[in-house]
């Protein structure tokens, strides 16, 4: 990954991380971490939903804004649980190299 699009993504987090405790009324990222987790899990399932909507229009530009609010709200999900996308980036770098089957059967069996 170019590291400058890495960058994007921790300014994001940053950002996000700013927002905690903030004004609901004046920051949409506020509002969504001071209300119940539900209303986060609730917008992640539409942006998934509106995710796959796009992949089967056929719109490649439609598709890669529609997992743009996909990322923003899961790094939204990840904060709220005091992660962010260096965890991800490095879950993803642990799986680097092993077969997906492989993998997938070893989370199976703990």
């Amino acid at each position: 990954m170019k590291s400058g699009l890495y960058e994007t993504l921790e300014r994001i987090a940053v950002t996000i991380e700013s927002r905690k405790g903030g004004e609901a009324q004046k920051s949409y990222v506020a509002m969504l971490l001071a209300g119940d987790e539900d209303a986060i899990l609730k917008k992640i399932g539409e942006e998934a939903t509106e995710t796959v909507l796009a992949a089967k229009g056929g719109d490649r530009l439609h598709l890669v804004r529609e997992i743009a609010d996909l990322w923003f709200h899961s790094m939204i999900l990840l904060a709220r649980h005091g992660l962010g996308p260096g965890d991800v980036l490095a879950e993803l770098h642990r799986r680097e190299g092993i077969p997906g089957l492989d993998e997938k059967a070893a989370r199976k069996k703990k």
